[in-house]
């Protein structure tokens, strides 16, 4: 959750840190500090609580100066938001800083142990007992500072990434990865880490994805890899495939609002990497496994949090259909604890943005444990669940800064898409014909996101009228139900304005005590020409005749709930299936402007933040 850059060359740190941060501060913003050795051989370090320009403005009044630093933005997991328990961390002499993102499990009895031994704690964090261990092992003699952060973490137990830098140790800057994500920029003469690339992008062309357990010395000549025990690693040095402007604003007033503004590029993207001109799927590098298999699957589960867990409940409709195939979803929060069982053969597949979010990545080694083969679609090269799957489907959607997901989301719909169609072909369950009739709609997909995006003042309008409500209820059946669960959550989550998603029918069963004329009821009500959409009238009819207020998402040109609903958000028409990926849009943007009406700050909603890598 938490953000880390760290910097070592000739260069003062400062600025790099600091431009780090910037690019990192959608993992969490509780707090931000820095720690620098300075030219004399002070080991220097600030930090404020709140947001990063508060650090910006105390280093502006007292600066510092050095080309070895390490620097961190928090959301907090062990102790309050507060200056004290801010990174970077001290040993007791000062002599050793530390930034960490991840929890450390085993910090009590840690703790207990050090301070029996005479360690003094400063702050409530879990973090803190790592400088501490150093310390205590270079007390006892013998080892050398890489030697003894080996030996500290062989200790620990959790999930951490570190950036650590020594007072005593002016051109080395060590990196320690298990379990959170941590990177290497490789630059000349100069090295840098980050949580994620985005916050390196304008500064170097080539990186390194550590892998858990490995500890990396960078030195401004270059970079040294270790394991845990002392074996040396080759490095595997990477060329950066991100442009430095992905991670702008590009003009618009927040990241988010860019993001829903990019979903038609990045649909159309996924289409041309993935469809043929003669209107056949080919899923690339997944393609050849998939094949294999695909031969013998009697069932997939598909596992996600959060965001990804809904687009993965509209993948299973998809497969379900078009594949004829049993599957299953779950939240990787669950699913481990509830003693699973995967009978037959099982494909899972992992649904994560950035790749590394730890529920997931438990889930998913759970999941192959027991045997099963794993797809990871995933937005992030070389994250976590790409290195674990068997094989990769990427959304190619881009750095998405954004805490509120958007363009990850409708690529996911995209990607699940591209994988039913595939499924059904090679399962012998949809023809040529209709798979060539099913990606000749999904092209003009961007085409009517782009028609909505051109309704904004209208969706804009329509939150004029509701923003200030306490409490909303969105519903939707069959493809849109998972729809209005995200228009739901999206809603939450930077408006603050509670909101329920449901299943349409389900309305009876509890949320329907809760209609009154104060209740907003969004409605999506894209036609089906089939029993479900008249059972969503019907739905209706049981919101109107409790006087409930009714926004209906429904087809341009339909004015059939024109005398029911109180506002109608009008989208272009497509198959049921693929209306979802056209539909969210209009609620992204509704969300929006609610937000933005209500004085949220968008791009960092309260207590959340972009990469959930902690359980």
């Amino acid at each position: 959750m938490c953000g880390i850059v760290g910097y070592v060359g000739p260069k003062n740190s400062v600025p790099l840190l600091l431009e780090g941060l910037k690019r990192l501060e959608y993992r969490g913003y509780d707090s931000a500090g820095v720690a620098v050795r300075l030219a004399g051989g002070e080991l220097a370090v600030c930090k404020r609580a709140g947001r990063l320009s508060n650090l910006e403005e105390a280093l502006e009044a007292d600066p510092l100066a050095g080309g070895l630093g390490i620097g961190h933005t928090r959301w907090a997991t062990h102790g309050e938001p507060s200056e004290l328990n801010a990174h970077p961390h001290l040993d007791c002499t000062g002599a050793i800083a530390v930034v960490h993102n991840g929890i450390i499990e085993n910090y009590l009895p840690l703790r207990a142990e050090l301070e029996a031994k005479g360690h003094q704690f400063r702050s409530q964090t879990d973090t803190e007992v790592i400088p501490h261990l150093i310390e205590e092992i270079l007390k006892q003699g013998g080892r050398s500072r890489a030697d003894a952060v080996r030996e500290a973490l062989r200790t620990v137990k959790g999930a951490y990434a570190l950036g650590l830098v020594f007072r005593d140790e002016p051109d080395v800057l060590y990196a320690v990865r298990c379990g959170s994500p941590l990177i290497i920029g490789v630059g000349e003469g100069e090295q840098f880490i980050a949580s994620d690339v985005p916050a390196i992008l304008n500064r170097v062309k080539r990186v390194i994805y550590l892998n858990d357990g490995e500890v990396a010395e960078l030195r401004s000549s270059g970079v040294m890899l270790t394991k845990l025990d002392g074996t040396p690693v080759a490095p595997d040095i990477q060329p950066v495939t991100l442009r430095a402007e992905a991670a702008e604003r590009a003009g618009f007033e927040t990241f988010m609002l860019k993001e829903i503004h990019e979903q038609p590029r990045v649909l159309r993207g996924l289409l041309d990497a993935h469809v043929r001109k003669d209107g056949a799927v080919n899923l690339g590098e997944a393609e050849a496994w998939l094949e294999s298999a695909a031969s013998g699957l009697e069932r997939i589960l598909i596992l996600a949090c959060g965001t990804a867990h809904y687009a993965g409940m509209y993948g299973r409709l998809l497969i379900e259909r078009w594949a004829a195939l049993a599957c299953e979803t779950d939240v990787g929060s669950e699913f481990r604890y509830r003693q699973p069982r995967l009978p037959g053969p099982t494909l899972v597949i992992a649904v994560s943005q950035s790749g590394e979010t730890a529920d997931t990545l438990a889930s998913v080694r759970l999941a192959r444990e027991m045997g099963c083969p794993v797809l990871g679609i995933c937005n992030v090269p070389g994250s976590t669940l790409l290195r674990e799957s068997d094989a990769a489907l990427l959304t190619q959607a881009g750095p998405e800064i954004g805490v509120a997901s958007t363009k990850a989301f409708t690529a996911q719909l995209m990607a699940f898409a591209l994988l039913a169609i595939r499924l059904g072909r090679l399962r012998g369950t949809l023809s040529d014909a209709q798979e060539r009739e099913l990606t000749a709609e999904l092209a003009r997909i961007p085409d009517g996101i782009h028609r909505v995006l051109d309704r904004q003042d209208d969706i804009r309008a329509v939150s004029q009228k509701y923003f200030e409500c306490y409490n909303a209820l969105y519903i939707g059946r069959r493809f849109n139900h998972p729809v209005a669960l995200e228009g739901a959550l999206k809603n939450k989550e930077i408006s603050y304005q509670h909101a329920e998603g449901y299943a349409a029918g389900e309305m009876k069963h509890g949320p329907i005590a809760l209609i009154n004329e104060f209740l907003p009821v969004v409605c999506l009500c894209t036609p089906t020409a089939d029993e479900v959409h008249d059972k969503m009238i019907s739905n209706l009819k049981e919101v109107e005749a409790r006087k409930g207020r009714i926004i209906a998402v429904v087809a341009e040109g339909d004015e059939s709930l024109r005398d029911i609903a109180q506002d109608l958000l009008p989208v272009p028409e497509t198959r049921e299936e693929f209306s979802p990926m056209i539909n969210v849009v209009a609620l992204q943007l509704f969300a929006y402007h609610n937000a933005r009406l209500r004085g949220a700050d968008i791009d960092k909603p309260r207590n959340l933040a972009k990469s959930v890598t902690v359980e």
